[in-house]
């Protein structure tokens, strides 16, 4: 982003990523802005759903200046990538081994990816069957290799191919148009600082119960008023609120905390969006999350 675009004449995006979505389960995005004061303020503007891949490929489309979160994992851990000998392993000097990796798993399919992974885990001892990127362990995230419980594989899987046919700028991972920047991003990260080990979602109906609500209401009320680690104020209408504290799957309120991890990166945007200054070129970095 050039120096002569403001803060608050950028589109802020949070992205609720599925990686099979539908009417039931759609991918949502929250769209908001930075307030005009230095009160570091993001203002939520709207919510959209996407219910197929295609849909979801269109709208990255949308022309910038917009800075996004994207709740899925970007690349692999490097330990994975090195055992495989897939592009992008240390001994690989060739460039761009981000979009060759990605490539590369474009061409398997899940079958084949699930194999390939077990076959990995099978063959290290109990209780170190995944291997990790750095920033999983800072992050408290699921590792992007594991497919089931919850399958964020075939989220990097649906997604990253189509971030890449789309031409955005991936910061540490890959150059491309500076006006459509697209973050990895983990919203609970920061409702876990607020909620500890308390559950404030379920995909499950029997398990959408009171108490979940009740940790909604708490994380709402600490996203608007700033006393989390973002440091970032949530303006919501009481319309957006209600739809955010009701909605018993979590997807409203995850894109939203996607959307201030975008304003923090905003604020950062002079400063490598905060990221860290290394980052593995296969693996990324979640955003807002310090380096240990």
């Amino acid at each position: 982003m050039g120096e002569f675009i403001g803060a608050d004449d950028i589109t802020l995006l949070g992205v609720d990523f599925s990686s099979a979505p539908n009417r039931r389960k759609p991918i949502v995005i929250a769209q908001g802005r930075l307030a005009q004061d230095p009160s570091h303020t993001v203002i939520l503007q709207d919510f959209t759903r996407l219910d197929t891949l295609a849909s979801f490929f269109q709208w990255l489309q949308t022309p910038g200046p917009w800075i996004g979160a994207f709740d899925l994992p970007f690349g692999l851990p490097r330990e994975l990538i090195d055992t495989l000998r897939w592009p992008g392993h240390r001994e690989d000097k060739a460039p761009l081994p981000w979009e060759r990796l990605i490539s590369h798993l474009r061409h398997l399919s899940r079958t084949q990816l699930r194999e390939v992974f077990r076959s990995f885990c099978a063959a290290r001892p109990a209780g170190a069957k995944f291997a990790h990127r750095a920033c999983d362990l800072p992050a408290g995230s699921s590792p992007s290799m594991k497919w089931v419980n919850p399958p964020v594989a075939w989220m990097l899987h649906a997604g990253a191919p189509l971030l890449l046919d789309a031409g955005v700028t991936l910061p540490g991972l890959r150059g491309g148009d500076p006006l459509r920047v697209a973050l990895e991003a983990y919203p609970g990260h920061a409702a876990r600082v607020v909620l500890g080990r308390r559950s404030y979602k379920s995909d499950d109906p029997a398990k959408q119960t009171a108490e979940r609500e009740a940790a909604r209401d708490l994380l709402l009320a600490s996203m608007e008023s700033g006393r989390h680690p973002l440091g970032i104020r949530l303006q919501c209408t009481d319309e957006q609120r209600k739809r955010m504290r009701l909605d018993a799957r979590g997807d409203a309120l995850d894109a939203a905390l996607c959307l201030m991890q975008a304003a923090w990166a905003c604020i950062r945007r002079h400063e490598g969006y905060g990221l860290p200054h290394a980052i593995d070129p296969i693996e990324g970095w979640i955003v807002s999350v310090p380096q240990p």
